[in-house]
C-alpha cells in the first residue's frame, strides 16, 4: 500500500530486522527502506551514538558523505554508508555502535551487511 502526499505516491517504510554473533559478540541490525534509500542501525546495545549519511554525486564516482550526529575521529560510519551507497546507487544513512575493539569486526560486519543484500535484496 502506498500513501499519496502532495500528488506523487510515497512508498511505506518496511522494517527488517537481523542479528549474528560476530568474534564472540551478538550484533544487531535494524534496516529501514525508504523511498529511495534506507535506513541501517548496526549495534549490540540500544543506542544511537553517531550518523552518517552518503549520496551519489554526479561530478565524482565516489559517493559524498557527512557525519551528520557522532565523534568526527571515528571515520566508520561515513566509509561504511559511502561504500553501501556506491553498491547500491541508493543514498544511505548508517548509525554504526560497537566498540572498535578488533578491527577485524568492522570488516566482518560489512561481509555480513552485504550477504544479508545477497540474500535480500528488497529488504534495502
Amino acid at each position: 500500500m502506498e500513501t499519496v502526499l502532495n500528488g506523487d505516491c510515497v512508498e511505506p517504510i518496511a522494517v527488517h530486522d537481523f542479528s549474528e554473533k560476530i568474534l564472540e559478540q551478538l550484533v544487531h541490525f535494524h534496516v529501514m527502506k525508504l523511498s529511495g534509500g534506507f535506513f541501517l542501525w548496526i549495534g549490540s546495545s540500544p543506542v544511537l551514538s553517531n550518523l552518517a549519511l552518503a549520496v551519489n554525486s554526479k561530478y565524482d564516482s565516489m559517493p559524498l558523505s557527512a557525519l551528520v550526529l557522532g565523534d568526527t575521529s571515528d571515520t566508520t560510519p561515513s566509509s561504511l554508508a559511502q561504500r553501501l551507497t556506491k553498491k547500491t546507487k541508493k543514498q544511505v544513512f548508517v548509525s554504526y555502535n560497537l566498540p572498535m575493539t578488533d578491527s577485524n569486526l568492522a570488516l566482518l560486519v560489512e561481509n555480513r551487511i552485504k550477504k544479508e543484500m545477497e540474500i535480500h535484496p528488497d529488504k534495502f
